[in-house]
């Protein structure tokens, strides 16, 4: 019964995250806390519903969902107190005090790097953080992200094609798939890497749990990298809380006329890393650096300067910027007929070279970090 009472320990109402691990300082684990009686409780200045919940004992706090996910095989819960906890994590001042996995729960003791950015990224922004993903993870790191849409799941993507080594942090139960479009991604993650959340089983969507979900993917990284995001976006929070945490802070610079990337540079201007290439993450990581540097010959480090084998083709490409262009002006630079410019770019569409772009543009997708 040593995990019911955790997990019953997780649903205590009136006690936020600091005032768990402040009751776990006390007490030492829920089981001591539950036996030890209202005046100890009192003592602790507890009071209210929480005093009220104590008085019921864990049987009363915990419910379905808590017991199904207990049942189920391929489920686990990691504890404060478990040796496997994750050593950065326990740094952050509101570390969880429980997380709910499902998958290779090893991959906690892996060094690790958070990816974060937009929803609603540029083709070009979603292709460079999945090739970043891809050969960092190659290089040995666990890539982490949020499942959300864009970035974080381009990252776990990039990361799946690599060793498959990626972690997603949840903002809901983890019983509970958001976005719902990625419950084949998040079941892809779960077989070859990690899914986490430190919500309790059956906790529905609420958009102020997944900033504070963000501690979390900061708190289990050395790094973490922001490809593309708006000055508001939730991945500035996962900067800011990762420079308070003493983590490197890494931005991919962009177009000065994007929004999107207005946030790394704003980050930039604040004293993040500047980053063109993955061995650039890799360099700035110190002391990791050595230990990761024999495995990156193995990643696709070539891929950048590659170009079709047609000329015209890699004629066209040339014309291409990263940045969305519209048609009208492709077609200047190129020299080509209108009509030979489309059927090309539908064709280097088709291969991965090309992306199309709202407003009819298009931009080069990056294919190699």
């Amino acid at each position: 019964m040593a995990l019911a009472d955790w997990l019953a320990f997780n649903r205590l109402p009136g006690v936020g995250q600091r005032g768990r691990l402040a009751l776990l300082a006390q007490f030492d684990e829920p089981a001591r806390l539950f036996a030890a009686g209202s005046g100890a409780w009192r003592a602790a200045g507890l009071g209210g519903k929480t005093l009220e919940a104590l008085q019921g004992g864990p049987a009363a706090l915990l419910t379905e969902d808590d017991r199904a996910w207990l049942a189920q095989a391929d489920t686990e819960v990691l504890t404060w107190n478990d040796p496997d906890y994750p050593p950065l994590l326990r740094e952050v001042p509101d570390a969880p005090v429980v997380l709910y996995l499902r998958g290779r729960r090893e991959l906690l003791g892996s060094p690790m790097l958070g990816v974060v950015g937009s929803r609603s990224p540029t083709p070009s922004g979603a292709a460079t953080a999945q090739a970043f993903a891809e050969h960092l993870s190659l290089a040995g790191l666990s890539i982490v992200s949020g499942l959300a849409a864009g970035i974080d799941a381009a990252a776990h993507r990039g990361a799946l094609a690599g060793s498959g080594r990626t972690i997603a942090v949840m903002g809901t139960g983890p019983d509970r798939i958001y976005p719902r479009q990625h419950h084949e991604l998040a079941r892809q993650i779960a077989a070859t890497g990690l899914l986490i959340s430190d919500y309790p089983p059956g906790t529905p969507v609420r958009a102020s749990q997944f900033p504070q979900r963000n501690r979390i993917i900061s708190g289990l990284s050395y790094g973490v990298l922001v490809v593309e995001a708006a000055l508001q976006s939730g991945s500035l929070i996962t900067a800011r809380l990762a420079a308070e945490q003493g983590r490197e802070v890494f931005a991919i610079p962009g177009s000065i006329h994007s929004p999107l990337s207005r946030g790394p540079h704003k980050l930039l201007r604040e004293g993040a890393k500047l980053v063109e290439t993955a061995q650039d993450v890799l360099e700035e990581l110190g002391p990791l650096h050595g230990a990761l540097q024999a495995a990156v010959g193995n990643g696709p480090a070539a891929a950048a300067t590659a170009a079709p084998t047609d000329p015209e083709q890699a004629q066209l490409l040339g014309v291409l910027a990263y940045d969305p262009q519209p048609f009208d002006l492709i077609v200047k630079h190129s020299g080509l007929t209108p009509d030979r410019v489309s059927a090309m770019l539908l064709n280097m569409e088709l291969d991965g070279w090309v992306a199309s772009c709202p407003g009819g543009r298009y931009c080069r997708v990056p294919r190699g970090a």
